[in-house]
């Protein structure tokens, strides 16, 4: 895993002393992505620089890595990710004549570029399953691709100029060329306000900055900027009865899991004793022949003093333990206190890694810290994350008063929040219209529906729910889990992730779903022989979010000194009554936000156009 960041402009040689200044400068705000190398490439328009987590071929895998057949011109790649079936790309590449200097991933993806991409890179790309994002120029066509893997797991960002563009894995490698502005508009802050609901693939904060989108390839040339699409999910019908599909999902887990054990560091996986989790772990016990590292997260006095609410009915200890034993790993738990959650270098931390005025609070604070102890003993670990979003686990698929909302089903207006914010801004941002127009437009993505969804009503406002948390709320998560993941140089895969078993169910009727009157009905048939009855039968329970009183103590104190500070970046944006409403109310993710967005405005220097 890694950072990638490059400078195309058409109009100058890059090599120039002050541009290659540029060049490592913005390498090197990418540092903690890759801790283990870094590197650099510069040719008369373009310069590319790299840093590099070494995972696969430790020796051989640096970067930037050049491709030269025949005397033929040179491909130049640099690759954040993993790409899981290089090992038989690479055979069947070398069946047809091709020659290999090292182990890596990243030869063989630049390999399939020159084989199959030469006319069409999305051919090249479709061969591809894994997490990626990377940057590829042809020196013969003068020709920059950007290409960011289906799901959009790795983050991949671009910033047109007069005669170029910039790009980065992440905000912070762009802002550190002199080209990038770093202005927040109307529009950004929009973003900003709603960034922890739903993701908007359209708009990144940053005026003039855009993501590449997932399933994507963005083209840069002397003839401008290009989108192309080379995946979306689509409903290509489905003919499996039941146990049909619970035995192919479980073939899907069993090849897919297998798979994403490749490394050549230390390996683990996350465990929070719920089913997407316990049967990920316990799958790669099964296929490791050594004994599997696992880790969860915990809070001082956490299960002792529990109590439930709608979203967490049950604590994790007692299933983690279960579940450890059952599958005999090497178990250890990460315990927090609120004191570490609070401390001010680890919420600097959290917002350097973020890039963005986003957070959920102790969420992100607890898993930050949940990943910097990890590191210390492994290099890559396995994560449960999107099989909620696939199999359906979540109150909105269930519930209703939620999903048949006219709105993303999952999010809720605070309108306490919208008080804090002054009457002007309110007016001026339209955030009730923002998110309708945000809905409307990712509904009309919705691909054509086949089997029951296409005539039952019920069945296709449950598939347009599934597409809506795959593509609006899952991006949300998967860019959170890589931030502060690779913050702590830990690479975490996401093995539900995988496209293909994101097809196969996404295109299932929801009744299959839901077949046994429960949440994620497919999942826990298909993990049945792998875990105990309890971890089978709990009701879903969140990510644990500390109870702790003093949390909110120490989070108020911070809250009321801002609104004490008339000159704190955040002030013209908020109503001093309304915002002090919020620390009488319940809502600590609210004031949570607007400390973020304090801190992001003034660290990172940005200035406000709204």
């Amino acid at each position: 895993m890694c950072g990638i960041c490059g400078w195309i402009d058409f109009d100058r040689d890059v090599g120039d002393p002050d541009a290659r200044r540029e060049l490592s400068d913005m390498t090197a705000t990418m540092a903690y992505r890759g801790p283990d190398d870094e590197g650099t490439w510069i040719d008369g328009p373009a310069a590319l620089g790299h840093r590099r987590l070494a995972v696969i071929d430790i020796q051989g895998g640096r970067q930037p890595m050049t491709l030269q057949e025949d005397g033929r011109p040179a491909l130049v790649l640099v690759y954040s990710g993993e790409t899981y079936n290089y090992r038989e790309l690479r055979q069947r590449l070398a069946a047809l004549g091709h020659r290999f200097d090292t182990s890596s991933d990243t030869e063989v993806v630049l390999h399939a570029h020159r084989e199959w991409g030469h006319r069409d890179p999305r051919t090249a790309v479709n061969e591809l399953n894994g997490m990626f994002a990377y940057a590829l120029w042809d020196t013969a066509k003068r020709e920059l691709l950007l290409i960011r893997d289906r799901l959009g797991i790795k983050p991949l960002y671009y910033y047109p100029t007069e005669h170029g563009v910039l790009f980065g894995s992440e905000p912070k490698a762009i802002l550190a060329n002199r080209l990038a502005e770093r202005v927040m508009d109307a529009d950004g802050l929009r973003r900003a306000l709603c960034s922890s609901s739903f993701a908007d693939p359209y708009n990144t904060v940053f005026r003039g900055m855009h993501e590449v989108r997932p399933g994507h390839i963005v083209r840069v040339s002397r003839d401008g900027i290009q989108q192309i699409t080379y995946w979306q999910l689509t409903d290509s019908g489905h003919t499996d009865d039941v146990p049909t599909t619970v035995g192919r999902v479980r073939e899907l887990l069993d090849d897919t899991i297998q798979r994403q054990l490749v490394a050549d560091v230390p390996l683990c996986t996350l465990l929070s004793g719920g089913l997407d989790s316990s049967a990920m772990t316990a799958l790669a016990a099964r296929f490791r022949d050594d004994r599997i590292r696992s880790f969860a997260l915990d809070f001082v006095g956490y299960t002792e003093n529990f109590a439930p609410d709608p979203k967490r009915p049950t604590p994790d200890g007692p299933y983690v333990e279960e579940v450890a034993k059952f599958v005999d790993t090497d178990h250890t738990n990460i315990t927090l206190s609120a004191g570490e959650l609070m401390d001010p270098s680890v919420r600097a931390a959290i917002l350097h890694a973020r890039d963005l005025p986003m957070t959920l609070g102790d969420v992100d604070s607890s898993l930050y810290l949940l990943f910097r102890a990890i590191g210390q003993h492994s290099t890559v670990g396995l994560s449960g994350e999107a099989a909620d979003e696939l199999f359906g686990g979540y109150r909105c698929f269930h519930d209703p008063a939620y999903f048949q909302r006219d709105t993303f089903p999952w999010y809720e207006v605070s309108e306490i929040a919208l008080q804090s914010l002054d009457p002007g801004v309110i007016e001026k941002l339209d955030l009730p219209g923002y998110l309708h127009e945000q809905y409307r437009r990712a509904l009309d993505e919705v691909p054509a529906l086949t089997g029951p969804a296409s005539v039952d009503p019920h069945e296709r406002r449950m598939r347009e729910v599934c597409y809506l948390v795959l593509t609006r709320f899952l991006p949300t998560l998967l860019d959170r889990k890589d931030r502060l993941s690779m913050a702590s140089g830990l690479e975490v895969r996401v093995p539900y992730c995988d496209h293909r078993l994101v097809e196969y169910v996404f295109g299932t009727p929801w009744a299959y779903k839901t077949f046994d009157r429960r949440e994620k009905s497919l999942l826990r048939a298909a993990a049945a022989d792998l875990l105990p009855q309890s971890v089978l039968q709990r009701v879903k329970s969140g990510y644990p979010a500390i109870q702790d009183p003093a949390y909110d103590r120490m989070l108020r104190t911070q809250f009321t000194a801002l609104l004490n500070d008339r000159n704190a970046a955040v002030a013209p944006l908020l109503s001093v009554d309304g915002s002090r409403a919020l620390l009488n109310a319940t809502d600590n993710l609210r004031v949570e936000h607007i400390l973020t967005l304090q801190d992001f405005l003034s660290d990172y220097n940005v200035s406000l156009t709204v």
